[in-house]
């Protein structure tokens, strides 16, 4: 942890992780609906929402920031962790559902489908579902990875298959014929673990798991990128050649952060659906992959909490001008990384940093800042 002695401003994001994480939940649970400190049901859901694109974010950051692939795709694994929950989450419904069928989801009775699916069994268990939110993403990412890296897929060649595979799984989950209830997706669940899922505990406790996770995620990613193998890494991202010259095997370096960041992504997926209550084949738009993109940018990618930064104001961004301007959206969205692309290359943690280090350096030297 000598990081946060280091560098004053992880300690300070994750402060503020834990604030959030700690403080909403409680102030929801605790206090009357009245009271000032009083924050609604929604109000918890749209802050765990934040918080798990933050966690989609990191993991971009992670193989985009520090690996320097730039992947189109990341929303894909994002879905299939969302996926694998809403599986088991559609299970736990059972008789309650529109047609009382104990085994069938509702919309498999409606398709006139006679028995569950092959890929449908073992997500009645909990443990077997958050094994698949790591499994669905990580074994997609490593053949994906396998074949890309080994044949040196690089630079804007390998963002443009990312974004083909994306696209390919959008079409594929919207067929009915694949048995993920085509373009409705998921959704009518009705509890967790046994619990009530509209809860305002258990929509506090999603919160908590979240912020939870996204600190646990924070620090391991911070750990990795510090250690021999994050060196490594990145300089594959500066100078694949000469890491390659050294002995390296660059593939095998690369196949892994993409992978991992794969996983984290489906974690992120799946603790995102039970907070919304829906997964829909939308998730895999590659529209979706680039607001990921643009998040990493404006907060400012290599940083890790820069990602997180980027993800929450972006989003709490979109929150309001699509409440205020629904048309004018994406047009914001993209002048803001047009913005950002021309005047702020590394982000809005690269435009602190410069402003904040010249004065930490005059005030050493005993001047007065300007």
């Amino acid at each position: 942890m000598n990081f946060l002695k280091q560098d004053k401003t992880y300690a300070s994001v994750l402060m503020a992780l834990a604030a959030v994480t700690l403080i909403i939940p409680f102030c929801n649970l605790i206090t009357s609906a009245d009271s000032p400190l009083h924050f609604s049901a929604y109000s918890v859901s749209l802050i765990g929402k934040y918080l798990c694109f933050a966690l989609l974010g990191l993991s971009l950051d992670m193989v985009w920031g520090y690996a320097g692939i730039l992947v189109l795709g990341q929303g894909a694994f994002f879905a299939l962790g969302g996926y694998a929950m809403g599986m088991y989450l559609m299970r736990q419904i059972g008789t309650r559902g529109v047609y009382g069928n104990p085994e069938l989801p509702d919309f498999m009775v409606f398709l006139n489908w006679s028995e569950l699916p092959w890929y449908w069994y073992g997500f009645e268990n909990f443990g077997f579902a958050m094994l698949m939110v790591f499994l669905a993403p990580g074994i997609l990412a490593f053949v994906f990875g396998w074949l890309a890296f080994r044949s040196r897929v690089t630079g804007v060649y390998l963002s443009i298959i990312t974004q083909a595979l994306t696209y390919a799984l959008l079409l594929a989950f919207f067929r009915n014929e694949m048995g993920f209830g085509g373009n409705n997706g998921l959704t009518d669940f009705k509890d967790i673990l046994g619990f009530n899922i509209q809860s305002e505990a258990v929509r506090s406790m999603m919160l908590l798991l979240t912020g939870s996770s996204l600190i646990g995620a924070l620090l391991l990613c911070r750990w990795i990128v510090g250690s021999k193998l994050g060196r490594v890494v990145t300089a594959i991202r500066d100078q694949e050649s000469r890491v390659r010259f050294l002995g390296y095997r660059v593939e095998l370096f690369k196949l892994w952060v993409f992978v991992f960041a794969a996983m984290l992504a489906g974690l992120a997926g799946a603790l995102y659906v039970p907070q919304v209550g829906i997964i829909n084949p939308s998730e895999f738009s590659p529209l979706n992959s680039l607001e990921i993109v643009i998040w990493v940018a404006v907060g400012g990618r290599g940083t890790l909490y820069g990602a997180i930064i980027g993800a929450v104001l972006v989003n709490y961004a979109k929150t309001v001008l699509t409440g205020l301007m629904p048309d004018a959206w994406l047009f914001c969205l993209g002048g803001a990384f047009i913005l950002v692309t021309l005047l702020l290359p590394d982000g809005i943690v690269g435009l602190l940093h410069r402003r904040i280090k010249p004065n930490l350096t005059l005030n050493a030297s005993g001047e007065q800042p300007a």
